[in-house]
């Protein structure tokens, strides 16, 4: 079954470990969240768009949004790939791809025609109601925090 979340619909709710304690989505109502799914700490592309989303995370929070990044990394990996690049977003661990389900981003791939199931690198723009205004499927990491940026100051 895939989900296909758009914009204007409700966004499922979450609660996930971090390496300094939970973040949810109802414990953040009335604020901007963002929320992306990436495949893995520590491997190139991810690394990038983490420091990415950190480098303007004083942006993120300067138009009331809360920034969190999600893998099926332990909290405790996360806890280490925070503090060697000193990332300064949320990282939600789903080593049992629940939320990730739920938003749709565990999809079939496909690398040198072998198939596997894996995360989508895909980002979600959630208002203060807790309504998706904006989807970014197949991200390409370059620019992408910053076009994020734009679309939470144009709420």
């Amino acid at each position: 079954m895939t989900i296909d979340l758009k914009a204007g619909d409700k966004a499922p709710d979450f609660d996930l470990p971090t390496d300094s304690g939970r973040v949810s989505l109802s414990a953040l109502k009335g604020r901007t969240v963002v929320l992306y799914f990436y495949p893995k700490d520590d491997t190139p592309g991810c690394t990038t768009e983490n420091k990415d989303f950190s480098a303007l995370a004083p942006d993120f929070a300067g138009a009331g949004a809360t920034v969190i990044g999600v893998s099926k990394d332990t909290a405790a990996k996360h806890g280490k790939f925070r503090a060697k690049y000193d990332l300064k977003v949320e990282l939600g661990s789903d080593a049992e791809s629940d939320v990730i389900e739920r938003y749709g981003a565990w999809v079939q791939k496909k690398l040198y025609g072998r198939e596997y199931m894996g995360i989508d690198r895909s980002t979600w723009l959630i208002d203060g109601e807790g309504v998706i205004r904006r989807v970014w499927r197949k991200v390409k990491v370059g620019g992408h925090a910053a076009e994020v940026l734009k679309a939470v100051q144009d709420l």
